[in-house]
């Protein structure tokens, strides 16, 4: 039986153990957490701009946790090899271009365990070795935290001056300290920031839409505030996000009113008007 509300304990700070960690066990809402990662929002990212006639890339660099190819339900095909280097796989919806080590693996279930120069070789070639074509927009999902990933793609796309990253944050004030490990990261490298986005904020009914605060909120803000960047918007947990996920749909195309994706359409509008200004 799940806890009442009252019963349930604070949500974990670090959004790699949201729905993993002790004090999420029993929580009616924790397969929506398990679903619902910044993995989620990189492919909701690339949905819709696929929506809107774009030529969209998604490449997934989480080498040890890729969960890309089971959302967009691409998991059964294989990445075929050409004199010009990888093809990637198109998405059944939205003809999103993907690239994921999770598409490289014989099993789904497959353990990763590589050090940084293994890791820094795969991506390497996932970028120069990939026949990406023309495309408007390349989206990158990278792990969470600071890691030979983020480094080793700002180097590797130094001379095409990416446009920049997208930080994504749980909502509790707590998270604040891992968050802004990866905002002062960034800015170390010299990588803008768009914006921040506060995930998990709130629960969605599925009956009328209202979003209600269960839990604590406002890290999104404070983030934005503290370091001077724009804060591109909040998600709520939207129960019909993880049934639509599983099927490899778009939340646009399938509840196009729902909160989750008008606040996406609206972090959408930010997130262009940021790259074209």
């Amino acid at each position: 039986m799940p806890r009442d509300i009252e019963d349930i304990q604070e949500c974990p700070a670090d959004m790699r153990q949201a729905g993993k960690a002790s004090v999420c066990q029993g929580c009616p809402g924790q397969e929506l957490c398990l679903s619902e990662g910044k993995s989620s929002i990189a492919v909701m990212l690339a949905q819709i701009l696929a929506h809107d006639g774009r030529k969209v890339g998604l490449l997934d660099v989480d080498i040890c946790g890729p969960s890309v190819p089971s959302l967009l339900k691409i998991e059964a095909q294989p990445v075929m090899d050409s004199q010009w280097g990888w093809k990637p796989i198109v998405s059944p919806q939205g003809n999103i271009k993907t690239l994921s080590v999770g598409s490289l693996l014989s099993s789904g279930s497959q353990a990763v365990v590589w050090r940084g120069p293994r890791k820094t070789a795969l991506i390497r070639r996932m970028i120069k070795d990939t026949l990406w074509g023309r495309l408007d927009d390349l989206v990158i999902d990278t792990p969470p935290g600071t890691s030979d990933e983020h480094l080793t793609i700002i180097k590797l796309l130094a001379s095409t001056k990416p446009d920049g990253a997208v930080i994504i944050t749980a909502p509790q004030k707590m998270s604040a300290g891992v968050v802004s490990r990866e905002i002062r990261f960034c800015q170390k490298m010299g990588l803008p920031i768009l914006g921040i986005i506060e995930n998990l904020s709130g629960f969605c009914c599925p009956c009328c839409s209202e979003v209600s605060q269960v839990f604590s909120s406002g890290a999104g803000k404070y983030l934005a505030e503290k370091y001077s960047i724009p804060f591109l918007g909040s998600l709520p947990i939207d129960p019909s996000m993880s049934s639509v996920q599983q099927r490899g749909l778009s939340m646009k195309e399938e509840h196009p009113h729902s909160g989750v994706s008008e606040a996406m359409s609206h972090i959408k509008r930010r997130v262009i008007e940021a790259v074209e200004n």
